[in-house]
């Protein structure tokens, strides 16, 4: 694949988590191209364009950012902080999927800029329902800006 063509990035430590997303997204025709990063380094390297993933650019961002919390390396709550405070990654959408009841988790992400705050559901029909949601919203419905040096120009041009 290449991962300059990546729609969504889905960055989760659980086996089980990524096939039933990725599920859920092939059965609804969601999964176009889909990386997965399963630490939140390796997320941060896919997104900032970094260690393996240089030849990446910051002018093709995943539409999308699928990020759980509880992660090895680097918490989702971290790579959420470092997305949402780089003027480059800022506008890429990111909805922290978790299976954390916590409300002080909720309140930080929102804090911290997350786009959506979603609990996975147990039940497999639940959580498929739930991804399609978040992809059909996401993918096809929301609008964003072309890219986030796009909206940087856009706002400089104001």
């Amino acid at each position: 694949m290449n991962s300059n063509e990546v729609e969504i990035l889905l960055v989760d430590d659980s086996q089980d988590d990524i096939d039933l997303t990725l599920h859920a997204l092939r059965a609804e025709n969601l999964a176009n191209r889909v990386f997965i990063a399963r630490d939140g380094e390796e997320a941060l390297d896919f997104l900032f364009c970094k260690g393996p993933h240089a030849e990446r650019s910051f002018e093709k961002p995943p539409k999308l950012v699928l990020l759980d919390l509880k992660m090895p390396k680097v918490d989702g709550m971290e790579v959420l902080k470092q997305v949402k405070n780089d003027p480059r990654t800022r506008t890429i959408p990111v909805v922290l999927m978790t299976s954390s009841r916590e409300e002080r988790d909720m309140v930080s992400g929102y804090n911290l800029g997350v786009n959506s705050y979603l609990q996975k559901p147990v039940d497999f029909d639940q959580f498929r329902k739930m991804v399609k949601l978040i992809g059909l919203y996401w993918l096809v419905t929301n609008q964003p800006p072309l890219t986030a040096t796009a909206a940087g120009t856009a706002k400089q041009a104001q």
